[in-house]
């Protein structure tokens, strides 16, 4: 069985973050994202995953050159010239992707439990070529609502109602059969309203529910969320892995060769990757600190993601959705709000309302 990442292009939604790295290798609770999705498959016997790319794939080869032989997985890439929507690369990737099974599909910012064994039985039980995961949300009039019947037979897609028909949505997760290949053209096409309604007309598509939670990672606001999800995941799976003592408040997870200082109060919600430094008597909520970035004493940093080997003065005041790049500093005692800093840049004043820092 094999599996299709597709990573797509620049990652315009997730910047200033990828402008120094490809989106899917941005990590995401201390790991690349594309690695959540790879170990999740390599652990249901998928032996191939291909990556669909049309931004910098030398640099995710290289990266995924070296998980490869870890997972014990081949990992190969599918160069799109030209983007290719949803189902495109499907057609692109069918030389690597058509040895007769099914296999999967992932959009590569989304996250979940990846009931992966759960989706292949039940394709298997209903004889059907296209399984979808779908998850509920509290507002469907944002997405595309999935109807379907008793049995998981989908009947229709209907793009964002704005009268209440239903609250399942398309998770962004696929197993289907290798028959979908005749059903797309290789040019740009979206999978989701040109092929799905198509299969969904003829029965031959169906629906599982996703147990647990999901999210969509690939802007800010959505990546801090989806951290506070999967951390309770954590916590519920694997509770020994997250930090724990006076300085942790609700869920943090620490990598393990980070650097706390004395006094702290670190939580809920937060992540601090590896090779991070945090000074004494430092304040932490919903915040990332991506690896080597620092925190000097007495700052507070609340709802934010600081980028790569950043640094954060002391006594300095982050908060309300500041994302900051690569190598960004923030000197000391400055105050920040809704502050989004491209990569390289030195900030010294204080910003009182949310702006881009170029």
């Amino acid at each position: 069985m094999k599996g299709l990442i597709l990573v797509g292009g620049f990652g315009t939604r997730l910047r200033p973050l990828t402008l120094s790295k490809p989106k899917p290798l941005v990590e995401f609770c201390n790991k690349a994202m594309v690695l959540h999705q790879i170990e999740a498959l390599a652990a249901v016997g998928v032996s191939e995953v291909v990556l669909a790319v049309n931004y910098q794939p030398h640099i995710i080869e290289e990266f995924l050159a070296k998980e490869s032989d870890k997972l014990g997985i081949k990992i190969t890439t599918s160069l799109e010239d030209e983007p290719m929507g949803t189902a495109g690369p499907l057609k692109v990737a069918e030389k690597h992707l058509n040895d007769g099974e099914p296999f999967f599909v992932l959009n590569s910012d989304v996250t979940c439990d990846f009931p992966f064994q759960a989706m292949i039985d039940f394709h298997k039980k209903t004889g059907a070529e296209g399984t979808l995961l779908v998850t509920k949300v509290d507002d469907p009039t944002k997405f595309g609502v999935v109807l379907y019947d008793d049995a998981g037979k989908i009947d229709q897609f209907v793009e964002k109602p704005q009268e209440f028909v239903g609250d399942r949505i398309n998770a962004g997760i696929y197993l289907l059969s290798p028959g979908v290949f005749d059903r797309i053209e290789l040019r740009p096409t979206s999978i989701e309203k040109e092929v799905f309604p198509v299969m969904a007309k003829e029965s031959k598509l169906f629906c599982m529910e996703l147990p647990g939670f999901w999210a969509d990672v690939g802007n800010p606001t959505d990546f801090r969320s989806g951290t506070t999800l999967k951390l309770a995941s954590v916590r519920d799976a694997a509770p020994d892995t997250l930090a724990s003592g006076e300085s942790f408040e609700g869920n943090v997870l620490v990598a393990p060769d980070a650097v706390i200082g004395k006094g702290c109060r670190i939580g809920p919600d937060v992540v601090v990757g590896p090779g991070c430094v945090v000074g004494d008597g430092v304040r932490l909520v919903r915040t990332t600190l991506l690896a080597g970035a620092r925190v000097g004493s007495c700052a507070y940093v609340s709802d934010s993601i600081i980028g790569w080997a950043s640094k954060v003065g002391e006594w300095a005041r982050l908060s309300n959705g500041c994302v900051l790049g690569e190598d960004v500093t923030i000197k000391s005692e400055v105050y920040a709000t809704g502050a989004t800093v491209l990569p390289h840049k030195s900030v010294s004043a204080d910003i009182l309302s949310p702006k881009i820092v170029i």
